[in-house]
């Protein structure tokens, strides 16, 4: 497999079903070609004043705002470096986790991953494959209830990766048969994947 990129965002740590998922998805991986994030072990800057004056700025950057403006290079330099992104999505309150939100605050920046254009917003991270693995305690899949879906594909296509595959566990919390059913298809949804 090509370099992969695998992120993880959940709170549970070893409870966490997209942890165990990805984990086990990225075990066939080359080590050497696999940066694993956890971003809840290692949370980033949420998105505050200071935070977003920091990636706005050109000229005269404090050394709080150049940390986070080399932090944000650090982590656009791995989404570059890997051809796939592996990314665990567990929904919280029908969104994505404030730990992978806060990923994508610093990554979405003008005129480093996206530039506006006469046409519109174009994507400046082509060429890149994600693979969004979400686990949900209910069924959302295709219904009103499931925001995190459209939301990511929309906000990894602001970047330009538009190559978007979603593997979907839910009904985790409504019996032990339905979570069991819920894991499994995913396993084998992810299998096909590798």
């Amino acid at each position: 497999m090509s370099r992969v990129l695998a992120l993880k965002s959940s709170i549970l740590g070893d409870y966490s079903q997209s942890t165990k998922l990805v984990e086990e998805f990225i075990k066939n991986v080359d080590q050497d070609k696999l940066t694993v994030r956890d971003l809840a072990a290692n949370p980033l800057p949420m998105l505050d004043f200071s935070v977003a004056t920091a990636l706005r700025a050109t000229e005269d950057l404090s050394q709080d705002q150049q940390s986070i403006v080399d932090l944000s290079n650090t982590l656009i330099e791995e989404i570059k470096a890997a051809d796939t992104l592996v990314i665990a999505a567990p929904m919280y309150n029908f969104t994505i986790p404030t730990q992978l939100k806060n990923w994508i605050d610093l990554i979405a920046r003008a005129g480093v991953t996206f530039t506006y254009t006469e046409n519109g917003v174009k994507g400046l991270i082509e060429g890149k494959k994600a693979i969004v693995v979400t686990t949900r305690g209910g069924i959302h899949k295709d219904a009103a209830t499931d925001s995190m879906t459209p939301y990511l594909r929309t906000v990894l296509g602001f970047v330009g990766i538009t190559d978007v595959e979603f593997v979907y566990a839910e009904a985790l919390n409504m019996g032990e048969d339905a979570a069991a059913k819920g894991i499994s298809e995913a396993q084998s949804q992810l299998a096909e994947l590798v």
